[in-house]
């Protein structure tokens, strides 16, 4: 069996709750590691959305943890049509949980990954994200 734990160093980009309202978002440091994929896992609706009544996952990047921009198609695997950052909207009826799984390819060191509420949200969402760094350059990790 070979070794993934001292491979890998997960952070918590959104902790585990359930919300019904915006994120604060921390910086995560990629420092030290040459990537990262990030787990956005989200329960059953609170609500059922809509275009209106929508969660949106902003994913930004930064060189010096002050100057945010937005990620774009260029920067992520998994995802296309990028617009804004947003790597997932839920914008339908969220009747099971998911979990998706999107690599940063982006040359930058800090992420930051903010749930954008939308509209009324009277009943909450379970929403929790990771970013797990790897390769890092000193190991274990």
């Amino acid at each position: 069996m070979r070794d993934l734990k001292s491979r890998i160093a997960p952070v918590a980009a959104i902790a585990p709750a359930v919300y019904s309202a915006d994120t604060t978002p921390g910086a995560v440091d990629l420092r030290g590691f040459g990537s990262a994929v990030i787990l956005i896992n989200v329960g059953v609706g609170g609500i059922t959305f809509t275009a209106a009544n929508k969660i949106e996952f902003v994913l930004t990047h930064s060189d010096d943890d002050a100057t945010y921009t937005p990620v774009t198609d260029a920067d992520v695997q998994g995802v296309t049509g990028i617009t804004g950052g947003i790597v997932k909207a839920l914008t339908a009826a969220q009747a099971a949980a998911t979990i998706d799984e999107i690599g940063y390819v982006g040359g930058k060191r800090y992420l930051k990954l903010l749930a954008d509420f939308s509209g009324t949200h009277s009943t909450g969402t379970a929403i929790a994200a990771l970013v797990i760094k790897g390769h890092p350059e000193i190991f274990p990790a």
